[in-house]
Formats: structure tokens, C-alpha cells, sequence
């Protein structure tokens, strides 16, 4: 197979359109997908857009949960920005996703009761033990809380302070990084 001026002007176009190397080698005819992906890589062409433009914008947020959290975790936020990138005498904007990360960290208030912990292993917890993990689960002294917990809820009421963010320290966290 030939690769005449035509051919690859119609490669380079169908490439920066964003069509797949098998798309293309579909269109050219009498070309395999291997020799169009070699073919790009000796015309070093560069990366191309997606195919029917970027849908970055129509993504939903990737969402952060806010339960069970220990302490020092940091927030993870996506944002969407807009760049600009050259393609031979083209410039292209592209919308990319950046990942922000905020170091959240916990601050226990002044005159805390911490309760002593029953020390549990896996097999004697309950319905009504807090299911706090404490030390490293390879470890040998690795425990779980063991306190009573209200209803509902796996944690004592010490650890839920510590597992659960009011709503609103979430939005406000968000709206510090947004």
C-alpha cells in the first residue's frame, strides 16, 4: 500500500477530527489499524481531540463523601478548566479535568472526654459497640473502639463527631477551594 499526499492528507484530517486508527483505516480502505497508528507515529502527529467535541462539561462532579472520615483526610474537589494547545498552526481549546486537594485538618475542641477504649476484636463486636477502628488491621494490638453506641449508629458519640461533618462545614470547605 502507497501512502500518497492525498492519502495522508486525509489521515491527518480524519485524525484531528478525532476518528479511531480501525475509523480511519476503515475509511481509507486497503490499510490496516497497526499501519495507521504507524503512520501517525512517523508523521509525529500530535494528540487529537475527542470525537464529537469534549463532553467534559456535561460531567457531573465527582462527588466527596463526607462519612465515615478520619481525621487529617484531605477533600478531594474536581474542577474543569479550559486550555489552550497548538496542533500544527491550529490552536485548540480543550476543557480538562484538574483534580484540587484540601488538607482538612481536624481540630478537636478544648475540654473533650475521650472515652477509654474496650479494645474488641472483630468477634465481639455488637449492634451496640462503636466499630472504630483504632491501629494498623496487620498489627497485632489492632482494635476497635468497643464503647456503646446509640441506635442507628455504628460509632459512640465521640467517634461520630469525628466520622460525620455537619452539612455545613462541607459547603463552606467546597466553596474555600471552588
Amino acid at each position: 500500500m502507497n501512502w500518497t499526499d492525498e492519502r495522508v492528507e486525509k489521515l491527518k484530517k480524519l485524525w484531528a477530527e478525532g476518528l479511531s486508527a480501525s475509523q480511519i483505516a476503515a475509511q481509507l480502505g486497503g490499510v490496516s489499524r497497526n499501519a495507521v497508528i504507524g503512520k501517525v507515529h512517523r508523521l509525529s502527529l500530535p494528540g487529537r481531540a475527542k470525537a464529537g467535541g469534549t463532553n467534559t462539561a456535561a460531567r457531573t462532579p465527582k462527588r466527596t463523601t463526607s462519612a465515615p472520615r478520619a481525621p487529617n483526610y484531605a477533600s478531594r474537589i474536581t474542577t474543569t478548566r479550559t486550555v489552550t494547545r497548538q496542533q500544527g498552526a491550529t490552536m485548540l481549546k480543550e476543557e480538562i479535568e484538574i483534580e484540587t486537594v484540601e488538607e482538612m485538618e481536624y481540630v478537636p475542641k478544648g475540654n473533650v472526654v475521650v472515652p477509654i477504649s474496650r479494645r474488641l476484636g472483630l468477634t465481639e463486636l455488637t449492634e451496640r459497640t462503636c466499630k472504630w477502628p483504632v491501629g494498623d488491621p496487620l498489627k497485632d494490638d489492632f482494635h476497635f473502639c468497643g464503647c456503646e453506641s446509640p441506635d442507628n449508629s455504628p460509632y459512640c458519640s465521640y467517634h461520630q463527631k469525628l466520622a460525620y461533618q455537619p452539612v455545613n462545614e462541607r459547603r463552606r470547605a467546597a466553596a474555600r477551594v471552588g
